[in-house]
């Protein structure tokens, strides 16, 4: 634990009396003396408050914002030019099988880029963009600033307390507000399927900011437990469980991230690693999808549950990658990966459980409508 690096927020969560545990490096709240569930439905509720500060923070600057976007479709299957100032939107990393090596964020801010990745991969992440656009694009990671998830129906009201004018953006909108002379990069995103916002904020004042939000009643610190369980309802990928360096974005139902523009016959298709792959399985070549699945009965099924076509016998056909007990909707839930032929909604298929296979139904995804504010 000693080797474990810590956030801006570190001091004030273990004064809130948080279980503190490693994650990706750092030592992280998994949970508060409100505990996982009702952590979990608080934030479904009103509003809960993450510390996601191990997250990676970099900013690409260039002589413009084209040459900056141009250079990033090198990296990644999305369109960067084409996103107006002031949006963000989801990205992948893919390296030359087609593979994923992250999941990112990356906004247009006008003169830069703003990315954000994650904790586990942010070192291999900003190597990657390094080596890949300088000289011509400065890659700089922001190392002073915290970030902080303000998720949940009372998200809004309980920011716009604090930082007037937020409640105008949009889903997916971005923008840089002040708190108390403080700078605040406030993104309308998150990732646990409710509404809310992510804001970078000076580490000077990332305790006092986080300090004014738990002060508003809305609002309730929320530690990884919930975070997942949350992301799990959401049928949200975690990277390194439900994708990785052997997924490709088709295989993870992850192809509505991969706009027109960079698809074949696209004016910019192509021209980012693994892109040959990729373009095979949006041809239908994908020989197995992520999918939902709900398993019979009130046991969770939880990642490295072995799924069967049937109850007896043969050969496996996939795994699950995420699972967990589904507060919100008040049963077992899971995500994996099935062969392509198993993979419509409402098949059956069979889970192994010390040693007994038990029902899984596929099942849409995700298990509670997201709740953005389009």
């Amino acid at each position: 634990m000693t080797d474990l690096k810590t956030t801006p927020l570190t001091a004030l969560h273990e004064s809130l009396g948080a279980k503190m545990v490693p994650f990706a490096g750092y030592l992280m709240p998994v949970q508060y003396p409100l505990g996982v569930l009702k952590e979990h439905n608080h934030t479904r509720e009103k509003a809960g408050l993450f510390d996601v500060s191990h997250m990676g923070q970099v900013i690409l600057r260039a002589e413009s914002y084209a040459a900056i976007a141009a250079a990033f479709e090198r990296l990644v299957p999305m369109d960067v030019l084409g996103l107006p100032e002031g949006r963000q939107r989801y990205g992948l990393f893919t390296n030359a099988a087609g593979g994923i090596e992250d999941d990112l964020m990356f906004a247009n801010r006008g003169d830069h880029l703003f990315v954000v990745v994650n904790a586990a991969c942010k070192d291999a992440d900003l190597a990657r963009m390094k080596a890949a656009l300088e000289p011509e694009i400065s890659v700089e990671p922001v190392l002073d600033r915290a970030l902080i998830a303000l998720q949940g129906p009372a998200a809004e009201a309980a920011l716009e307390a604090l930082v007037p004018g937020v409640a105008a953006m949009r889903f997916m909108d971005v923008g840089t507000f002040a708190w108390q002379g403080a700078e605040l990069w406030i993104s309308r995103s998150g990732y646990t399927g409710e509404d809310g916002y992510e804001i970078s904020v000076p580490e000077a004042e990332a305790e006092d900011f986080a300090q004014a939000l738990l002060a508003l009643e809305a609002v309730e610190a929320i530690g990884l437990g919930a975070r997942d369980s949350l992301r799990l309802e959401g049928g949200l990928c975690l990277y390194g469980h439900d994708i990785d360096t052997e997924t490709r974005p088709l295989e993870a139902a992850l192809g509505w991230a991969i706009q027109k523009v960079r698809r074949p016959g696209g004016e910019r298709a192509g021209g980012f690693p693994g892109a040959e792959a990729v373009f095979a399985d949006l041809g239908g070549a994908a020989p197995r999808k992520r999918v939902g699945l709900r398993p019979e009965g009130r046991a969770p099924m939880r990642e490295g549950v072995v799924l069967y076509a049937s109850a007896e016998g043969g050969a496996p056909i996939g795994t699950i990658t995420s699972g967990g007990f589904g507060p919100t909707v008040n049963g077992p839930v899971a995500m994996g990966y099935v062969a392509a032929e198993f993979a419509a909604d409402g098949t059956q298929i069979f889970g192994e459980l010390r040693g007994k296979r038990a029902p899984v139904t596929v099942t849409p995804l995700p298990f509670v409508a997201a709740n953005f504010k389009r």
